[in-house]
């Protein structure tokens, strides 16, 4: 979830690094870190992160009897 609190910390959407390209981020308290790395330093930054896709639909794989309530 984009704003779930139980997130694991990465540096590629902490407040303090900016992305340099080559899975790296500059970062204004440690330097250059791995985008999957973190320290203790990190601080959440929501708009960075690009949330997990869900699953694609594939409505072939139900029949009309999947959708319909039985008394």
């Amino acid at each position: 979830m984009l704003l779930d609190s139980n997130i694991e910390p990465r540096c590629w959407y902490c407040r303090y690094g900016t992305s340099i390209g080559n899975d790296e981020i500059m970062c204004i308290k440690r330097g250059i870190m791995e985008s999957l790395g973190y320290c203790g330093a990190f601080r959440y930054e929501p708009t960075k992160r690009i949330p997990e896709l869900m699953p694609d639909f594939k409505a072939a794989e139900f029949s009309e009897e999947d959708f319909s309530i039985e008394d």
